[in-house]
């Protein structure tokens, strides 16, 4: 990329080339597309200026619009996006119908992105998108599928969004699908679908970087960071953080904090995740992004239920609950049952496993009925609590969801414990916290470790790595090293120069007290 210097290029050879100015604003609309997405959002408005100047036909014209909307969604992901890309859509429905869908989905996107009620106004819109072609596109199996999910309710749209899933699992992508995989893969968790999103995940990671598609690529980083954040692989999370960020600053792109904060309230750092929350709040606030702040919300339930503030974690997932955003109102719902239970009030407790109960059994996967059963275990007695935490267990041992599976242990032990099954309890809590302290989730570890203290047991102390000791930047570059890469390679990939790889690599060296590449690959990081 060349930003602004690139696109004065363009200008003075498409002023040399093409003197009429039709031609002119023709060219600077596609160049204006390709900076887009490549990432350089300035570069893409200083381009659509151009073209505005005209003149533009009744199409190009409505183009412009729709650039204009992606501009803006790159750069603020605000209120006001939704209803750009929307405009975009009407306009084009007659002139271009296949792009009008895809319009019509990238207002489904910023809706959902932006939160609040918009969401189900986009989702009715799309009703009259023009038909799909046969056969349907990818793009088109999944605007139909996100439309009837939102419209209809969850159980209606499981089939859709599940056909949407297969289109996108199948065969790899076109270049022009990798700019949905994002949505499909968010849909994935909507299902619960572990394998799913795990799968999409890694896939738009890869073409994302393969292509250089910088406009996507943090989004594909945030989103392969959510899921590894769920499968218990914190260490692989706070990698992508560091480039995560290093792009967006690079880019102008607007901040997406969601991976930090995971990170922070998995790790259980309650001044990390405090302050990380405030600022997600305040920035989203003065974008009109309204999902951050019910992803802030929902880390926050995460983060007080592994330290043991209930009532803290109760009101934040009471939030997210009340957002009506496609993944995390439900997703929430375990986090809520927990969190009220353990803060006596059952009746609300009761009230989220009923509303669990209907999309777990609609989607039916291992992750969805693992949490629910963890949730009627919370809520039930005797027997019957049992015969549902053993449920929870089975079922979470199937996925690759290891954090989930490991609280499934813990909140079984504890239930153990309480049942007066002092030698039972510890072997599950001995479980939870051997699995809690592997992946690093500090906050649920610690209150592993109390539980099995109180049965009259010791948790095992804690082994830290040769690499305790460097920075998360620190160590996602020396992970890059033992893999072969350059520092050219790594500093293209973090937006910093090979010198600056260099200095960061003799500090990783003094930490480790090690002198050379070939040692650092010898080192468990």
């Amino acid at each position: 990329r060349g930003g602004l210097a690139s696109a004065a290029s363009f200008l003075e050879r498409a002023a040399a080339l093409s003197p009429e100015p039709a031609d002119r604003a023709r060219r600077a609309l596609d160049a204006a597309s390709a900076m887009q997405g490549a990432g350089d959002p300035e570069a893409a408005s200083d381009l659509l200026a151009v073209a505005e100047a005209g003149p533009l036909d009744a199409r190009q014209a409505a183009r412009l619009g729709l650039l204009r909307g992606q501009v803006a969604f790159h750069t603020t992901r605000g209120q006001d996006v939704p209803a750009m890309l929307l405009a975009a859509a009407r306009e084009l429905a007659p002139l271009d119908a296949a792009l009008s869908r895809e319009a019509h989905l990238q207002a489904l996107e910023a809706s959902i992105m932006a939160g609040g009620p918009r969401t189900l106004e986009v989702a009715e819109a799309a009703r009259s998108a023009p038909g799909a072609p046969d056969p349907p596109r990818p793009v088109d199996v999944l605007l139909d599928g996100l439309g009837t999910h939102l419209r209809d309710g969850y159980e209606a749209g499981v089939p859709g969004l599940r056909r949407a899933l297969e289109v996108f699992l199948g065969p790899t992508p076109g270049a022009g699908d990798l700019r949905w995989l994002w949505l499909a893969s968010h849909s994935a968790m909507a299902l619960w679908d572990d394998a799913a999103a795990a799968r999409l995940a890694d896939r738009h990671l890869r073409l994302a970087r393969d292509s250089g598609a910088l406009a996507t690529l943090p989004f594909a980083l945030t989103f392969h960071a959510t899921v590894l954040g769920h499968a218990g692989e914190l260490g692989r999370v706070a990698e992508l953080v560091v480039e995560t960020d290093a792009i967006t600053r690079a880019t102008g792109a607007a901040p997406l904090p969601h991976a930090r904060l995971l990170l922070a309230a998995w790790r259980g750092d309650r001044a990390e995740a405090a302050t990380l929350h405030t600022a997600a709040l305040r920035d989203a606030a003065e974008r009109g992004e309204g999902t951050a702040v019910t992803i802030a919300d929902q880390n926050l339930a995460i983060l007080h239920n592994g330290l043991g503030g209930y009532a803290a974690a109760l009101d934040a997932a009471e939030r997210v609950r009340g957002s009506g955003e496609l993944v995390l109102s439900t997703f929430i719902l375990p986090e809520l049952i927990e969190a009220a239970v353990r803060a006596g009030a059952p009746e609300r407790a009761e009230a989220a496993l009923a509303d669990l109960r209907t999309p777990a059994r609609a989607t039916g996967t291992r992750w969805a009925l693992g949490l629910e059963a963890r949730s009627r275990a919370l809520t039930s007695t005797a027997a019957a609590a049992e015969a549902a935490h053993r449920e929870a267990v089975e079922h979470l041992g199937h996925t690759g969801m290891a954090a989930h599976l490991a609280r499934a242990h813990l909140v079984y032990g504890e239930w153990l414990r309480r049942e007066g099954r002092r030698r039972d309890a510890r072997d599950e809590l001995r479980t939870a916290h051997d699995q809690l302290t592997a992946i690093g989730a500090d906050g649920f570890a610690a209150r592993a470790a109390r539980e099995l203290r109180a049965t009259g047991d010791q948790p095992r102390e804690r082994t830290d790595s040769a690499a305790a000791g460097l920075t998360e930047h620190e160590l996602h570059i020396a992970r890059l090293v033992a893999t072969g890469a350059t520092s050219k390679e790594i500093g293209a990939q973090l937006f910093l120069s090979p010198r600056t790889i260099e200095t960061h690599l003799r500090n990783i060296y003094r930490k480790l007290g090690i002198g050379s590449r070939r040692e650092l690959r010898t080192i468990q990081l």
